[in-house]
């Protein structure tokens, strides 16, 4: 039997490192919980960068927004993509590795049938996530850095949830006006916020992006019952 046909484990109940199988076998996985006193009824995916390009799961600014998720109460997923760590598999130009979320999207529901899912990808990984949610139908897609210009987002559809983009004014990646000039493009419009004196990688802007993340998407919560 091999890796890739291995029974799917549980969603675990509380943080914990697994594999879970994936379209191309075993992906790495970090689930992470809130205290349960500040649990929200949300569940958020995050997505790392290029995987070519030295993008992991532990990536500072992946980490960074799980933080700012999980201190607003969500319970967090973050995965590597196939051939990344010890996730089994290859690089797949970027379609394997969007089925590799789209897997791991239907674990997480079933673990979590009464949670909204949210969606966060930072660089290739706003790619991935945006691509995932016309399919997968978020409640909330947060895309930090998406690389425009370098992937064509121009045929993205617009996803009908709400959407915010963080972008860096510095960013030596990504070209600023470029994704500027593109938001203004789409119907409806993203939320867009440009840091100052923000590089690609947010060096010493990673609590200033916490912070922007946790006072945009308060208000973005699910209502208490």
């Amino acid at each position: 039997m091999t890796d890739k046909h291995k029974q799917t484990p549980a969603f675990p109940a509380q943080a914990a490192e697994l594999k879970v199988p994936g379209p191309d076998g075993m992906l790495e996985c970090l689930v992470d919980y809130p205290p349960p006193a500040e649990q929200q009824p949300a569940l958020a995916i995050i997505c790392h960068p290029h995987p070519e390009h030295g993008g992991t799961m532990r990536n500072k600014v992946v980490t960074i927004i799980e933080r700012a998720l999980r201190e607003l109460g969500l319970v967090t997923l973050r995965f590597n993509y196939r051939g990344v760590g010890d996730s089994e598999g290859s690089y797949a130009e970027g379609e394997g590795e969007l089925q590799d979320l789209l897997a791991l999207a239907a674990w997480a529901r079933a673990g979590h049938p009464d949670k909204e899912l949210w969606l966060a990808g930072f660089s290739f990984g706003a790619w991935i996530t945006s691509r995932a949610a016309g399919i997968l139908e978020p409640r909330q897609l947060i895309s930090i850095a998406p690389p425009v210009g370098r992937m064509p987002f121009t045929e993205l559809q617009v996803p009908g949830c709400h959407w915010l983009i963080i972008q860096g004014e510095d960013d030596d990646v990504v070209n600023a006006a470029d994704v500027r000039s593109w938001v203004a493009q789409l119907d409806p419009q993203p939320q867009l916020l440009v840091m100052p004196e923000a590089g690609h990688f947010f060096h010493r802007r990673l609590m200033d992006l916490r912070g922007l993340l946790k006072n945009t998407l308060r208000d973005k919560l699910p209502a208490p019952e």
